[in-house]
């Protein structure tokens, strides 16, 4: 009677094993590159279910040799084990050693929480009799393979197969085996992705406990060992880019776009070599010029012209630092980066980029904006004011295009938030706070002859079970949609080339390479930014694609002065650094691809 008590107090609120078969998890989400590299998981991936007999012998049997040799004997519960365990920890003073059963670990990672105590212990041993007596040994082990979890948030031999060696798990060697097998101890502290020496080291144990058992020959430990190569990490500055399609692309959720539909795995936009580039010049800029300048942050993106897509995005110095994205989050002033929008309502007002304008000292009530070294010649032309970013003349320039509300007007239809940009004559200055990520996409706009750009992160989706999803277009029917008149565009353009060819943005010329852009520097340095785009696409980039739009901006996070940095200094050049290391990488990958001999 008091054992039945006993039984009944550690069973009363047993879970009903039936219901927790039934697997519940958090859908997954796979992002791959534009080339398919793999960029980012998130939720529980789970890989095909696969029987005992679609897998390799040496799966199967590396996991029973390191976690369970006696599993095929004993009834769930394994005696002879568990007084083997206890004496090791006895001698050893310490817990060295389990004695759970697989039957065992498979009841508490289906059924139980991992706490530790005698009652958890208790109910582990009674759903694991329940379990060998519900299931025959091949389905324990097929339940076990397929829902174990493994790490990185993959659960199942497949999952984690693909995500650690980028095969599924009908195809993995000895060596991959002997490392999915040495996952279950402890997936966390031994994730591949985390700890790589970890996870091959306990690979090592695990086929040197197969060698002991005569599971495979000696021999084979070391060379399967050196033969061990695991799929690169994705680069974990490409987290900003993630995060953006994950939760901010489009504007919209994923659970928003794709309702109803589980399982994702979304071919991003991201170019990966592009993105390989932009993250070296970065760190490259604020390691050296920019930590003597004073500069301890930056941001870049670049999106294609014609479809608004992505290709790259750094939000910062190091993701692992500071997640915080700066090139989608951070509201700063764009300075003279902004005057091109004011131009552009001139032109539409029927002015032109050869009309005159006045370049001298100007007074608006007690406001007198400065020309900083910029000596006044008495009227320049709208081109040449722009080029050399002259504030008297973008003030008057903002005057007789309308004043501040048709300006912002402007900047609307363009894609950026007017109720941001203030009423006053101090707009032309771009006194008004805005995003990386919006001010490129209205460059975007001029680059691609006036069609509005709404950026996109996702090119194509399918579902788990390889269905192609259609892909709603980020911006809705905003995107694409005329909204500069294509003689204007065209016009601007060729100002804003003029600023590269002779004006502020100089330090951004590529040799041979027509480059249009625009400065930007706020009040006492603070930001300094450079915004342009090439005017052909470059080579290998796929067809259709549009002028390559580039941003730039550099910063501190508290709003600090940098040591005289401008937008046509360090801004400028990052940008024209970015596009070398792009093209060369691309030439690279050109001649890998050429036939030899």
């Amino acid at each position: 009677m008091a054992l039945g008590c006993a039984l009944l107090w550690f069973a009363y609120d047993l879970p009903r094993p039936e219901a927790a078969l039934a697997a519940t998890r958090r859908p997954s989400v796979t992002l791959l590159a534009a080339d398919g590299r793999l960029l980012a998981t998130s939720g529980d991936l789970y890989g095909e279910p696969l029987r005992l007999s679609e897998l390799p012998p040496h799966l199967p049997a590396a996991l029973i040799a390191i976690e369970d040799r006696r599993f095929r004997e004993h009834f769930g519960l394994d005696p002879v084990g568990m007084a083997r365990a206890a004496w090791v920890n006895l001698t050893a003073g310490r817990v060295a050693q389990g004695g759970s059963t697989l039957t065992q670990q498979l009841a508490k990672n289906l059924f139980l929480t991992p706490e530790r105590s005698l009652r958890r212990k208790v109910q582990e041993a009674l759903l694991a009799l329940w379990l060998e007596r519900r299931f025959t040994k091949d389905e324990l082990l097929e339940i076990y393979l397929n829902r174990v979890y493994l790490g990185a948030g993959a659960y199942g031999v497949d999952a984690a197969a693909r995500l650690y060696f980028g095969v599924p798990a009908r195809r993995v060697t000895l060596g991959q085996a002997a490392l999915l097998a040495g996952l279950p101890k402890a997936p966390s502290r031994l994730n591949p992705r985390v700890a790589p020496e970890a996870a091959i080291g306990r690979a090592m144990e695990v086929l040197g406990a197969m060698a002991e058992q005569g599971l495979i020959p000696r021999a084979l430990v070391a060379a399967e060992g050196e033969r061990l190569r695991l799929v690169p990490a994705p680069s974990r500055d490409a987290g900003w880019f993630a995060d953006w399609v994950q939760g901010f692309a489009g504007g919209e959720s994923l659970a928003a776009r794709f309702p109803g539909a589980g399982d994702l795995v979304l071919r991003t936009t991201l170019d990966s070599r592009l993105q390989a580039a932009v993250e070296a010049e970065l760190a490259a800029l604020l390691a050296g010029p920019g930590a003597r300048a004073r500069v301890t942050q930056g941001a870049v993106v670049a999106l294609d012209a014609a479809s608004g897509a992505v290709r790259a995005m750094a939000g910062g110095r190091d993701y692992r630092e500071s997640p915080f994205n700066r090139a989608t989050q951070a509201r700063r002033q764009p300075g003279s980066a902004f005057k091109p929008i004011v131009f552009l309502a001139a032109l539409e007002q029927g002015m032109r980029p050869g009309d005159m304008v006045a370049d001298t000292a100007l007074r608006l009530g007690h406001w007198s904006p400065g020309n900083g070294e910029w000596r006044a010649r008495g009227e320049i032309t709208l081109e040449e004011a722009l080029a050399h970013s002259v504030n008297t003349a973008a003030v008057r320039v903002l005057q007789r295009a309308g004043g501040p509300r048709r300006v912002a007007e402007v900047a609307a239809r363009l894609g950026l938030e007017a109720d941001r940009l203030p009423r006053d004559a101090s707009l032309a200055l771009g006194t008004g706070e805005v995003t990386l990520l919006d001010l490129a996409a209205a460059y975007a706009a001029i680059a691609n002859g006036g069609r509005r750009v709404v950026p996109e992160g996702i090119a194509a989706a399918r579902g788990a079970d390889g269905t192609a999803l259609a892909v709603p277009r980020a911006g809705g029917s905003a995107a694409g949609r005329a909204v500069v008149a294509a003689e204007h565009a065209e016009a601007l353009r060729r100002m804003l080339e003029a600023v590269v060819r002779y004006g502020t943005g100089r330090a951004a010329a590529l040799p041979g390479r027509e480059v249009a852009g625009k400065t930007g520097t706020s009040q006492d340095h603070r930001d300094a930014w450079f915004v342009g785009f090439v005017a052909a696409p470059a080579s290998g980039a796929a067809a259709g694609a549009g002028p390559l739009v580039l941003g730039i901006w550099l910063g501190n996070d508290d709003a600090s002065p940098m040591d005289g940095v401008r937008g046509g200094t360090l801004a400028a050049r990052l940008f024209r650094d970015i596009l070398e290391a792009y093209g060369r990488g691309q030439g690279a990958a050109a001649r890998e691809r050429a036939p030899r001999g």
